[in-house]
């Protein structure tokens, strides 16, 4: 184990957060043909980036906090495969001196639970085959940290990328292609799913820095769905419904949940023009959480918002 790895194991152990700094930057060359679909920046956010395979009920994750861009591309009628894919990623960044932590596929990743367990852009921006995806994370004391995520459907491939705390540079195609304008976001079939069956989903893409209420100037997918589903359903209600972890007052966290909740509800009304009727927002502080609060990765899942279904018909 080298120097670097035996203090990040440390500083994983005890819980500690990496801030990155920046440094000169590395390119990332997509294959040829790749469409971006998506792409957002928060600065200053947070970025919980998994560092080994899911395992009895955990997922280890290292927080990164500093400039974190979410950003996927499609690959139209592709026929490479996740790892096809991913490699060339990884080993630009190998040849740049990162450490990767995690290069996994799948079943050995933690399948199901590892996918939910962490960020992945709602489809159609990013697609995820449960049986065959693969996920490279990867650090640099000097350039931040990234996470590769590979899938694909019948007919075309998709990466995300999250670059996170440096400057991890552009990300470009192989070679000159014509320019294509981003896809617009369309619903969500399992948000919308999850809305209409379970009344609520937490929306995994609002990254908020601990303390902060801001969201960043980018497209959020999640919200960009619900807009759509509502203005489709006038009819139908939204509650957005802010949760924090437990550090701190009952009192302190409630009103940093609600400002949250109302960062969501504000996204709506001044992006999309929902209205005011169908939208509400409201803070429980950490009343509700959803993993314990003594551990980090436990505090990172309780800080969140849900959209909750409150119409009647």
């Amino acid at each position: 184990m080298t120097s670097t790895t035996r203090r990040r194991a440390k500083a994983l152990a005890l819980g500690l957060v990496l801030v990155a700094g920046s440094a000169a930057a590395v390119e990332l060359t997509l294959p040829r043909g790749a469409q971006q679909s998506f792409g957002t920046v928060q600065s200053p956010g947070a970025y919980s980036m998994p560092t080994g395979p899911w395992k009895n009920g955990y997922l280890p994750v290292e927080r990164v906090e500093g400039r974190i861009e979410v950003a996927a591309w499609h690959l139209p009628d592709s026929d490479e495969t996740p790892f096809q894919l991913a490699k060339p990623l990884r080993d630009s960044l190998i040849e740049e001196g990162f450490e990767i932590l995690l290069d996994c596929r799948a079943r050995a990743c933690g399948g199901f639970d590892f996918r939910f367990a962490t960020l992945v852009l709602p489809a159609p921006e990013m697609f995820v085959d449960l049986s065959d995806y693969h996920f490279i994370s990867a650090i640099s004391d000097k350039e931040g940290a990234v996470s590769i995520l590979t899938s694909r459907d019948a007919r075309a491939g998709y990466i995300q990328i999250i670059r996170a705390g440096g400057s991890v540079g552009e990300i470009r195609p192989s070679a000159p292609v014509d320019p294509v304008p981003v896809v617009p976001a369309r619903p969500r079939d399992d948000i919308i799913q999850s809305l209409e069956s379970s009344g609520h989903v937490i929306l995994r893409d609002l990254l908020f820095r601990s303390g902060s209420t801001a969201l960043g100037e980018g497209r959020i997918a999640s919200l960009d769905a619900i807009a759509t589903y509502l203005a489709a359903n006038p009819s139908r209600q939204i509650l957005f419904v802010g949760h924090t972890d437990a550090t701190g007052s009952l009192e302190a966290n409630r009103r940093v949940s609600l400002r949250r909740a109302e960062a969501a509800m504000s996204y709506l009304r001044d992006r999309h023009g929902t209205r005011a009727a169908q939208i509400g927002a409201e803070g429980v502080g950490y009343l509700a959480p959803v993993a314990s609060n003594l551990t980090p990765e436990g505090r990172e899942a309780n800080r969140r918002v849900e959209a909750v279904l409150i119409s009647t018909e």
